[in-house]
């Protein structure tokens, strides 16, 4: 009766190191897919998005009309959608909760007053960029937690761009993307 015990316990031993061995096996294939996916491609950019934040994919192929990828520099800044609309590359940055810092991450768009102002924006994409990423990194949780904070911080960007584009040609700022962790 005691060998029979110990045949049991050690069948139960050997099936729980099986199933340990399986589930590393498939670890490592999910961290090897997903670091494939990752770091496959920098074409794949709004793709790599769509898959952590789903909405943002669509917005994305809705605004823009085409499915185009990262290129780099103002590349992904073109205008989209209607005639009127200008988005720029996501923005993510530091801030700080009164704890610990966290990332804010906003993407940003335009509606332009007029369609011809397009060249303009994208001629002085880098200086638009910088402005707003100052201001960003100006900011703590506090500020852009609540409604009020996120108006607040719309406003200052659209005075941040006047600064550089002149008054008037960009009509409205929006926010398309705004998340904290």
């Amino acid at each position: 009766m005691a060998e029979e015990q110990e045949k049991q316990e050690s069948g139960g031993a050997s099936k729980k190191k099986l199933f340990i061995i399986i589930g590393a096996a498939a670890a490592v294939i999910i961290v090897a897919v997903v670091a494939v996916l990752m770091l496959g491609g920098g074409k794949k950019e709004d793709a790599k998005e769509g898959g952590a934040h789903g909405e943002v994919k669509k917005e994305d192929k809705k605004a823009s009309g085409h499915g185009g990828g990262g290129h780099g520099g103002g590349g992904d800044a073109k205008a989209t959608g209607p005639a009127n609309i200008h988005a720029l590359e996501p923005f993510i940055v530091n801030i700080y909760d009164g704890q610990e810092l966290r990332y804010l991450k906003v993407k940003v768009e335009f509606e332009l007053a007029d369609p011809s102002v397009k060249p303009e924006l994208e001629e002085k994409q880098s200086q638009l960029k910088d402005a707003i990423l100052i201001l960003l990194t100006t900011k703590s949780l506090q500020d852009v937690q609540d409604l009020n904070g996120k108006n607040q911080l719309r406003d200052e960007i659209l005075a941040a761009a006047n600064k550089i584009i002149p008054p008037g040609k960009i009509a409205k700022v929006y926010f398309t993307d705004f998340v904290v962790q």
